[in-house]
C-alpha cells in the first residue's frame, strides 16, 4: 500500500495544436481534462499501470476541488480528500506534435496551519498499512518550506519509508530528514546543486551530493536520457527510447510509481520505471498507462553507464 500527498493538486486540462504561434487565433485539434497533481498522478499510475494499493491524500477547495473529486473518483481511485478554504487551481497545457509541450500552472490557494494539521491527521490514518508514502509536487504559497522534513520524520518514526519528488526549497529541507528516496529531474537537480549537469558523470555526481545531505537514494528521471539511481547499491542508469512522443506531462510521475511499484531499488526497479515512464510518453495528455501500454521490451539498463555520456534532452 503506497500514500501520495499532493498540497497542490490541480485540474489539468491539455490542448492538442499542430502548432503554437503567439499572439494568433489557433483551433485546437482536441482537448481533455485529467485530475493533476504530481502525488495524483502517482496514485493514478498505480492502480492503472500495475493495480497496486494506493490512497491520494488530496486537498480540495471550492467548485473546482469538487469536480477534482469527481474526476478521481471516476477512475476509481482510493481519495482521502481534505476540504480547504482556497480553491483548487487549474493549469493548462498547449501540446505540440512530437511531445513539445508548453505548460502553464496557477500557482495554488494559501493553507492554513489548521488545515495543513488535518493533512498530517489524514497522511498518519492512512499510512497505518502503507509501505511507502510519498510527498509530491510543488508547495502552495506560504506553506513552509520545511513541510516534507516534517512528513519524513513523522513518518519515518513510524517504520514507513519516504519518497520526496519536489524542488526547489522544499526539496533541499527535506534532505537532512533522511527520505528514503528523492526524485527530482536533471533541472530540478541543478538547481539543487546550483550548478549546470550536462553529462551523465555531473548527474551522478550531484544524486552523490544529495546523498551526502540526507537523501538515502536518488532517482533522477532524464526525459529522452532516460534516468539514473544512485544508492548504496551504486549507480545503475537506463533509458527507455520513444519514437513518437506525445505528452511528457506526468511522465515522471508514472516512473516514479512504476519504481515503488517494483519494490524500489535496483535494475528491476529501474527498469519498470523506464517502462512506465515512455508509456506515459506515448499517451495524450497527462493519462497514466494501462498494463497493455507499458512495453518492457524497449528498456536498456546500463550496470556500468558511460559517465561521459552527454545529455541531449
Amino acid at each position: 500500500m503506497i500514500v501520495t500527498v499532493t498540497l497542490n493538486p490541480s485540474l489539468d486540462r491539455t490542448i492538442e495544436v499542430d502548432v503554437l504561434t503567439r499572439g494568433e487565433m489557433i483551433r485546437a485539434r482536441s482537448a481533455r481534462l485529467d485530475p493533476g497533481g504530481k502525488g495524483v498522478n502517482v496514485s493514478r499510475a498505480l492502480l492503472a499501470g500495475g493495480e497496486v494499493a494506493s490512497t491520494a491524500v488530496v486537498t480540495v477547495g471550492g467548485s473546482e476541488g469538487e469536480q477534482l473529486r469527481r474526476l478521481l473518483a471516476a477512475e476509481g481511485l482510493a481519495v482521502r480528500a481534505v476540504p480547504v478554504a482556497g480553491r483548487t487551481r487549474s493549469n493548462v497545457t498547449i501540446a505540440e506534435p512530437g511531445g513539445v509541450v508548453t505548460k502553464l500552472n496557477e500557482p495554488g490557494a494559501p493553507l492554513s496551519g489548521d488545515e495543513l494539521a488535518e493533512v498530517a491527521g489524514a497522511v498518519a490514518a492512512e499510512s497505518a498499512a502503507a509501505s511507502w508514502v510519498a510527498g509530491c509536487g510543488s508547495l502552495p504559497p506560504g506553506v513552509p518550506d520545511g513541510i516534507y522534513a516534517e512528513l519524513c520524520r513523522r513518518v519515518s518514526a513510524a517504520g514507513i519509508r519516504v519518497a520526496i519528488d519536489s524542488s526547489g526549497p522544499a526539496l533541499l529541507a527535506a534532505l537532512p530528514a533522511r527520505p528514503d528516496l528523492v526524485k527530482p529531474n536533471r533541472e530540478e537537480l541543478a538547481e539543487a546543486v546550483g550548478r549546470p549537469v550536462g553529462r551523465l558523470a555531473d548527474v551522478v555526481e550531484a544524486a552523490r551530493e544529495l546523498r551526502a545531505r540526507g537523501a538515502r537514494g536518488v532517482l533522477v528521471s532524464l526525459g529522452s536520457d532516460g534516468a539514473v539511481l544512485v544508492d548504496d547499491d551504486g549507480v545503475i542508469a537506463g533509458d527507455a527510447p520513444v519514437a513518437h512522443p506525445r505528452s511528457t506531462v506526468g511522465a515522471g510521475d508514472a516512473l516514479l510509481a512504476g519504481f515503488l511499484a517494483a519494490g524500489a531499488r535496483g535494475p528491476r526497479a529501474l527498469a519498470e520505471a523506464l517502462a512506465w515512464g515512455a508509456a506515459a510518453v506515448r499517451l495524450p495528455a497527462s493519462r497514466m498507462p494501462r498494463r497493455s501500454d507499458i512495453r518492457h521490451d524497449i528498456v536498456r539498463i546500463h550496470s556500468r553507464p558511460d559517465l561521459d555520456q552527454p545529455l541531449v534532452s
